[in-house]
C-alpha cells in the first residue's frame, strides 16, 4: 500500500457536508433516522409485549406497577453516570490527541452521538467526527483514533467487569468467557497501532478494494501511540468500569425491587453479557440480541417471565433508549453549534 493511495482532501466524507446539495438533504437523513429509531423501537417493544402476553398481562402489570417514579428516577440517574463517567473519558482522550476542544464541548460532541446509537454497528456515532472538522478542521484520519480508543476502552472496561462478575457469582454464563476474551482481544488490537495497521494491510489484501479505507486506518494507526500512556489507559479503563458498573447496579436494584434477588455479581455479568452479546449481532443498538439474551439468562437463574420481561423492557427504557433520547435532546444543539463554527 503506497502513498500513491492518499486520500485528497475533496474526497474525504465531510468535505461539501455543509453545501448547499447536502444541507438540502439533510432534512431527509433526519426523517429517515427518526423512521428508523421509531421501527427498531416499535419491534422491541412488540417482541416484549408478545412475551408479556404469554405469560400474561397481568402479571407483567404488577410486576411494573411495583416500581415508583423515584426508583425510575434512581435508575435514569445510575444511567446518566455512564454517560457522564465515559464523557469524561472522551474529553480526556480528546485532550491527549491534541484537539483544541473544552469539556462542554467535548460532552457535547459524546451524548449528542448516542442519537445515532441505533445505527448498524453503531456507525452512526461517527458523527461525531464530523462535529470536530467542522469546528477543528481536522480531518477524518486524525480524529479515528479518538473513536477507536474510546470504542477499545469500552470493551475492555466491559470484559473486565464481566470476568469479575462471574468469578465472583455462583453460577457461570454459557459462552461468558469467550465473549470477555473477544471484548478484551478487540480493545487490544484497536489500541495497538501495529496491530491494528497489520490488520489495516491484510483486510486490503484479502479484499483487494477499499483501499482508500485501508489507508485512512494505517494513518489513524499512527495516531495511537499518543494514548500509549499506562498511566492514562488505566485511569480511562477505571472511569469506564465505573460507569458500566453503575448500569449493572440499575439492573440488580431493579431485580431486588421486584422481587428477583439473584445477587449483584450476577445481575451485573447478566446485564454486561446481554450488552456484548447484543453489539456482536451487529444489529442497531443490539436491540434484539440484547433483549433475548438478558430474558434467556434470568430464566436460567429461576426468575420467572413476569418478572423477567417487564425487568428487560424497563432496564432497556432506562439505558439505550434513554441515551438516544438524551442524543436526541443535544444532537440538534451540536449541529448548530458546528454549523456555526463553520461559517465562522
Amino acid at each position: 500500500m503506497s502513498s500513491t493511495h492518499s486520500i485528497p482532501q475533496s474526497a474525504s466524507p465531510d468535505t461539501g457536508a455543509d453545501t448547499g446539495t447536502n444541507a438540502g438533504t439533510a432534512p431527509n437523513r433526519r426523517l429517515r433516522d427518526t423512521l428508523v429509531l421509531g421501527g427498531l423501537f416499535a419491534l422491541m417493544l412488540a417482541g416484549l409485549i408478545g412475551l408479556a402476553a404469554a405469560t400474561g398481562w397481568e402479571e407483567t402489570r404488577a410486576q411494573i406497577a411495583k416500581l415508583s417514579l423515584w426508583q425510575i428516577a434512581a435508575l435514569l440517574l445510575l444511567s446518566l453516570v455512564n454517560y457522564l463517567f465515559r464523557g469524561l473519558r472522551w474529553h480526556l482522550f480528546a485532550r491527549r490527541l491534541g484537539l483544541p476542544t473544552h469539556l462542554v464541548q467535548n460532552l457535547r460532541h459524546f451524548l449528542g452521538g448516542f442519537a445515532m446509537s441505533v445505527t448498524p454497528g453503531r456507525v452512526g456515532e461517527l458523527v461525531r467526527m464530523r462535529w470536530l472538522r467542522r469546528e477543528t478542521g481536522w480531518a477524518f484520519e486524525r480524529t479515528a483514533p479518538l473513536v477507536l480508543v474510546d470504542r477499545a476502552s469500552d470493551l475492555t472496561a466491559m470484559a473486565v467487569i464481566l470476568a469479575v462478575s462471574l468469578s465472583m457469582s455462583m453460577k457461570g454464563i454459557a459462552g461468558g468467557v469467550p465473549v470477555a476474551m473477544l471484548a478484551l482481544i478487540a480493545g487490544f488490537i484497536a489500541t495497538r497501532p501495529k496491530l491494528l495497521a497489520a490488520v489495516a494491510t491484510f483486510g486490503h489484501r484479502i479484499t483487494g478494494r477499499f483501499a482508500r479505507l485501508w489507508v485512512r486506518i494505517r494513518r489513524a494507526a499512527g495516531s495511537l501511540s499518543a494514548f500509549s500512556s499506562p498511566s492514562l489507559m488505566g485511569f480511562a479503563a477505571l472511569l469506564g468500569v465505573v460507569g458500566w458498573i453503575a448500569e449493572g447496579y440499575a439492573f440488580h436494584l431493579l431485580l431486588v425491587w421486584l422481587g428477583s434477588n439473584i445477587g449483584f455479581a450476577t445481575a451485573v455479568a447478566i446485564f454486561v453479557f446481554s450488552t456484548l452479546a447484543g453489539g456482536l449481532t451487529g444489529a442497531p443498538g443490539g436491540v434484539g440480541g440484547a433483549e433475548a439474551a438478558m430474558i434467556a439468562l434470568l430464566s436460567l437463574e429461576g426468575v420467572p417471565l413476569e418478572v423477567s420481561i417487564p425487568a428487560t423492557a424497563i432496564i432497556r427504557v432506562t439505558t439505550l433508549w434513554f441515551a438516544i433520547g438524551l442524543g436526541l435532546a443535544i444532537f440538534p444543539i451540536a449541529e448548530k453549534y458546528s454549523l456555526k463554527s463553520t461559517r465562522v
